[in-house]
């Protein structure tokens, strides 16, 4: 099953590897570098991404704010949304959570399980 993955990340690491991971499962990756660019980006994506993979410490527009701006766009609240970050902290994947978050991924990610969650969370 090819998906369409929107990832937004500050790292260039972590976007180059996010890049390589998806593309040896088969799917579409479209990147952003912060919040603001990763809505910048949903929007001018057709179709639309079916998940999206999102880092929580960013400039201009951390992960929290991201997850609430994509879940106010009627169009993109049932994507699923994955968070991927160095945080662990119960309350931070609680407030993740209660911004719209669908699952919670920490740094450094294992490609095969980060695949797994995409595949789960898509149906």
């Amino acid at each position: 099953m090819s998906l369409n993955i929107l990832a937004v990340d500050d790292s260039r690491t972590i976007r180059d590897m996010l890049t390589l991971t998806m593309n040896q499962a088969g799917f579409t990756t479209h990147l952003a570098e912060d919040g603001v660019h990763g809505v910048e980006v949903l929007k001018e994506m057709s179709p639309a991404p079916d998940a999206i993979i999102t880092d929580i410490n960013m400039p201009r527009m951390d992960g929290f704010e991201f997850i609430v701006a994509v879940r106010k766009i009627e169009a993109y609240r049932a994507i699923p949304i994955l968070v991927l970050t160095t945080e662990s902290a119960p309350e931070l994947k609680q407030r993740a959570r209660d911004a719209g978050a669908t699952g919670w991924i920490v740094k450094p990610f294992q490609p095969k399980k980060l695949i797994r969650a995409l595949r789960m969370v898509t149906g």
